[in-house]
């Protein structure tokens, strides 16, 4: 009794399938050892709070309204972000890319075409002898040249028979993922880069409030003085020392003016509006420095910071990668089929007898061009081990990134206790030269010096409020914070 066709086709196949691993050598690579991971510390310099400051939404935790708005503003409107958005588009569009390569390709097809066959060729004799035939008649005679019109269906399809497409699918999807994070990533960095500039503009505006004021002092310094040359007590040298003095003050108030339009502009491009005045609140002359900041675990940090979470999703998908490229080694399954109208007639293409359907299975495998393969192996196994060290080095950075903002919020704390008390000295010093001076016990110089030496310490005590709420912010983005 004669066998079925189908077990006849399976058996075939695994033949089929055998050869060709027989053919290819089965010599498949092993997979890569990974690189040894780091240690990471088990806290931040001692600390062993759980919860950190990243844990509060950015409107919480920079609590001034003139900055929420700037923030909200720049989450509408920076062209950063909106790239990041279009990265999330592209790695989304790659996915479902890949995800069609899992599922036949079916195309609609109508295509004519005309063939000369030579008399001495297979076809050109078949067709004269078929011709000959008592059977074939009319419409049915085969012309020379032969015309060939089809219209129908045509289909491939890559068997993903040892998960290679899927690989495929997997990887793109990761990569979706990672897209995500990077634009977490860009709104971090966004909103502690409008805080920078808006603390900096604070950091202008009470540098302009000192100086207007010692150029209130100094305009009557100088005024005092005159009298007193008048009087004769001092000289015309006296008069120009302070008078050069006030000029000075003047020239440092214009320059800060410049410095606050170039922060307005520079906020403004993050804000992705056109220049304009921002809006601001008190200066940090009248603000309050922020109290202890709780870092909490590094592994809070792993798994909040964007650009680490990024890193770590980019190796999930290097090394999805390299089992699909491993997976290239092994023999490929591709069936074709068809199904439509065929005929050699243009009449008699709709007819049902020019229905005509075919399927192909076919195994290929690399047996000559191994060489490629295991180049594009090679690469694949290169970029995984790139990958790895690019997220080795996201999270050495971000160590050091806490450290170093943790540290300055410490010890600016430390440096603005001192340059008060120096500026609360020099005041009483200034007050003290100009009564000696008034008593004629000390020279124009000495009151000179001191309202020099107050406005100096007043400027070095604005800029190092300016560095610990800097710091502040950047330790903030540091630990995660502000991607919500």
């Amino acid at each position: 009794m004669e066998q079925p066709f189908i077990p006849n086709l399976t058996r075939i196949s695994v033949y089929l399938i055998a050869g060709l691993l027989l053919l290819s050598g089965c010599q498949v690579p092993r997979l890569m050892q990974p690189p040894k991971a780091r240690q990471t510390p088990v806290s931040f310099v001692g600390s062993t709070d759980s919860v950190g400051i990243a844990s509060q939404n950015w409107r919480q935790f920079f609590d001034d309204p003139n900055l929420v708005q700037l923030i909200d503003t720049a989450l509408a409107g920076n062209l950063d972000l909106r790239i990041a958005t279009q990265r999330i588009e592209m790695a989304r569009a790659s996915f479902d890319y890949s995800r069609g390569f899992l599922a036949p390709q079916v195309n609609a097809v109508g295509s004519a075409g005309l063939d000369r066959y030579g008399q001495t060729t297979l076809n050109g004799v078949g067709n004269f002898d078929t011709n000959l035939s008592e059977n074939i008649r009319g419409n049915l005679v085969i012309p020379n040249p032969t015309p060939d019109y089809f219209l129908g269906a045509r289909s491939t399809w890559e068997i993903d028979i040892w998960g290679k497409l899927r690989n495929r699918k997997k990887a793109a999807y990761v990569r979706l993922l990672a897209s995500e994070k990077g634009r977490h990533a860009v709104i971090t960095s966004l909103v502690a880069e409008v805080a920078r500039y808006y603390y900096s503009l604070l950091a202008l505006d009470g540098e302009q409030e000192i100086l207007q004021k010692n150029i209130s002092l100094q305009q009557r310094a100088l005024d005092l003085v005159r009298i007193q040359k008048q009087a004769g007590r001092v000289t015309e040298l006296a008069v120009q020392q302070f008078a050069a003095q006030l000029l000075n003050t003047r020239s440092r108030q214009k320059q800060i003016q410049q410095q606050i339009v170039d922060a307005e502009n520079q906020l403004n491009r993050l804000l992705g509006r056109y220049p304009q005045p921002v809006v601001r609140g008190k200066s940090l002359q009248e603000r309050e420095l922020p109290g202890q900041m709780l870092t909490g675990l590094p592994a809070r940090m792993l798994t909040r910071r964007p650009d680490i979470r990024q890193a770590e999703l980019e190796l999930a998908a290097a090394n999805i990668d390299v089992e699909a490229v491993r997976a290239e080694f092994l023999p490929s399954l591709n069936l074709s089929a068809y199904v439509g109208l065929n005929s050699f007639r243009a009449a008699s293409l709709f007819d049902p007898a020019s229905i005509a359907t075919g399927i192909l299975g076919g195994l290929a495998g690399p047996v000559i061009n191994r060489r490629f393969v295991k180049a594009n192996f090679r690469q694949s196994e290169a970029q995984s081990r790139e990958a790895f060290y690019r997220y080795q080095q996201t999270i050495v950075t971000g160590f050091g990134e806490v450290i170093t903002s943790l540290r300055g919020v410490e010890n600016f704390r430390s440096v603005v206790d001192l340059q008060e008390q120096e500026v609360d000295v020099l005041e009483n010093a200034v007050a003290t030269s100009n009564d000696l001076f008034s008593s004629g016990y000390a020279s124009y110089l000495e009151v000179i010096t001191a309202q020099r030496s107050v406005l100096e310490a007043e400027l070095a005590l604005i800029n190092t409020k300016q560095s610990q709420f800097l710091s502040l912010t950047d330790l903030y983005r540091a630990l995660g914070g502000g991607w919500e």
